[in-house]
């Protein structure tokens, strides 16, 4: 049963509003770009993987995809997440080209193309911490103890896996998408006493979805970009040039030369991610360039966001965002 179904993962949502609020002449922008570039094909990837999730039994396993927790001062971000109520499976999937070579005794990691050989994080290292992450959680809300493993998934059918050193165990933890469900089998004998009760196992899920946080202020940490650095305003739904202006009632693109009128979603979207998850009335007349109160309040009130709170107290927000 999908819990929390697969969508556009929020890192990347992060990354595309982060590059259309960062000034071009950013020193950040070529790292993000990349980054931006392979989080994307990481994304197809596991969607790659869906057929193969398909065929597990809907009413056994759990499937949380893109997982945000907080891990300290750190965020976890997991691809997928299988719950049982035997076991946490934590699925790490990589969709990269090449071989793939996992040194099993220095935990290094790297791909070689063509003769050249570059060096990566090591999944199975990113495994192993957010096995700890849910471990941690687990321990955090008082849940029984929960077996919790990981499998490395290496989702690019042309990809060749190769590996360095005698580690059996780390070994058998590292497989290609067609050998996914084998894999599971393997983890369901290793993991036979159930844990979990049902209401339990429900209450987990739940929870992690409730917990989900997005992971916004980690980026901006790790790239040590303020929120002062980013550029404000409303940007043009065709060519992405900001801000844009109100004019003769619609909004026009002094870049591109169009004229557009549903174009507040996009922006909004982009402060949600970077800015908070709540707006006000004098943060968005700040945010969009807009001076009259009365202007701002429409304009938040045609979008459908809820809203809480009374008068100048008054905060929106928007819950179809996938937190």
């Amino acid at each position: 049963m999908i819990i929390k179904a697969r969508t556009i993962p929020l890192i990347i949502l992060i990354l595309m509003a982060l590059l259309r609020r960062l000034p071009n002449n950013h020193e950040k922008r070529p790292q993000i770009m990349k980054e931006l570039s392979r989080r994307q094909a990481g994304y197809h990837g596991e969607e790659s993987l869906d057929y193969y999730l398909s065929r597990l039994p809907d009413k056994k396993y759990m499937i949380l995809h893109d997982l945000n927790l907080p891990f300290g001062k750190y965020n976890c971000q997991i691809d997928t997440l299988l719950l049982t109520k035997n076991l946490a499976l934590i699925l790490e999937i990589k969709n990269m080209t090449g071989t793939l070579t996992f040194d099993l005794e220095t935990g290094q990691f790297f791909q070689t193309i063509d003769g050249n050989n570059k060096g990566y994080t090591d999944p199975i290292a990113q495994a192993e911490m957010h096995k700890d992450c849910i471990k941690e959680f687990l321990y955090t809300y008082h849940f029984p103890s929960l077996s919790v493993d990981y499998l490395v998934v290496v989702s690019n059918p042309y990809s060749i896996l190769s590996f360095i050193g005698k580690n059996p165990e780390l070994k058998q933890r590292v497989c290609k998408s067609h050998n996914f469900l084998k894999k599971i089998t393997m983890f369901e004998k290793m993991h036979k006493n159930e844990i979990l009760s049902d209401k339990e196992l429900r209450k987990l899920s739940k929870l992690l979805v409730k917990k989900n946080t997005p992971p916004t202020i980690h980026i901006l940490e790790r790239y040590g970009i303020k929120k002062s650095e980013l550029l404000t305003g409303i940007h043009c739904p065709s060519c992405e040039h900001l801000p844009i202006v109100r004019k003769k009632r619609k909004w026009y693109c002094p870049s591109c030369c169009t004229y557009s009128s549903d174009v507040l979603a996009g922006s909004l979207l982009d402060y949600f991610l970077l800015f908070g998850s709540k707006i006000s009335n004098h943060e968005f007349r700040n945010f969009a360039h807009i001076k009259s109160v009365d202007a701002a309040g429409r304009h938040l009130r045609s979008q459908g966001l809820s809203n809480s709170g009374e008068k100048k107290n008054r905060s929106y927000f928007s819950e179809t965002i996938p937190w």
